[in-house]
């Protein structure tokens, strides 16, 4: 089977059909947000032996849940750390400055990582989620601050490392960005009501490099640059991916037929 990679901007139901697929075809390798997969580092450290070493002595109540969820790679050491569930104070937020996204990295040293790690994957049957879009692009729009051609032309150098044999996108596609952000707004609250994922996703937006360029601050900023991501994803499929990809309607889809011929 091929590498699967389920896209579309937040909302759209990506959880859902990655976990509908994964039922319905349990020989797939499932690849979620903030996984150790080999293609994507969201969510995941990439450091230094001797800051790995650094964090094992500093937090050595939880060594060992540490290296159970730590893989070397090529002289780095990448931590799953958000699937380590602990109490200690600031841990998580410790090791997030190790991560690769959110400007971190310099341009140059983002694109080589990700498009070796794209290079460099030989097997088929993973299913990925958000692992060839979402996160990536977020990253170059909010942070890097490059103009919608030059994504195109970074997702046109990408796709020449993608063994398109083996590649199928699926893309959850709506027409009304703004009602499904309003549901998943009430969805992702607390026992109490209180909302959980907006405020948090409207302070990523605000506070990034292109929120503070732009001004951004209110609801209707963040439909915003989600409708221009959508719009521009769908270019990329367009013009770049072609007939690898497949349009479903968000929410509406129907499992069967999707893999049908894949």
């Amino acid at each position: 089977m091929k590498n699967i990679f389920v896209e579309g901007i937040q909302g759209m139901g990506k959880s859902t059909l990655v976990n509908k697929l994964a039922g319905e075809f349990p020989k797939l390798h499932v690849c979620r947000e903030g996984d150790y997969i080999p293609v994507d580092l969201t969510w995941c450290t990439w450091m230094t032996e001797d800051n790995f070493e650094a964090i094992l002595e500093r937090y050595a109540p939880i060594r060992e849940e540490i290296l159970r969820n730590t893989v070397r790679e090529n002289g780095h050491y990448i931590i799953s750390y958000t699937k380590i569930i602990t109490d200690i104070p600031n841990f998580h937020k410790d090791l997030e400055q190790y991560e690769v996204n959110n400007g971190r990295k310099s341009l140059s040293e983002f694109k080589e990582l990700i498009f070796s790690r794209y290079r460099n994957l030989e097997e088929t049957g993973y299913l990925f989620e958000c692992a060839f879009f979402q996160n990536i692009i977020e990253d170059l729009i909010l942070f890097h601050l490059l103009e919608d051609e030059e994504i195109i032309e970074f997702y046109r150098e990408l796709y020449e490392c993608v063994n398109k044999k083996q590649f199928l996108l699926l893309y959850l596609y709506s027409d009304n960005v703004e009602e499904n952000i309003q549901v998943i707004r009430k969805e992702r609250c607390d026992d109490n009501g209180n909302e959980m994922w907006y405020p948090l996703m409207l302070r990523y937006l605000v506070t990034s490099p292109y929120g503070e360029k732009y001004g951004c601050k209110t609801f209707e900023d963040l439909i915003n640059h989600l409708k221009h991501r959508q719009k521009l994803e769908m270019r990329i499929i367009k013009e770049v991916i072609g007939n690898n990809a497949k349009i479903l309607p968000a929410k509406e889809w129907e499992l069967e037929g999707i893999l049908s011929n894949d």
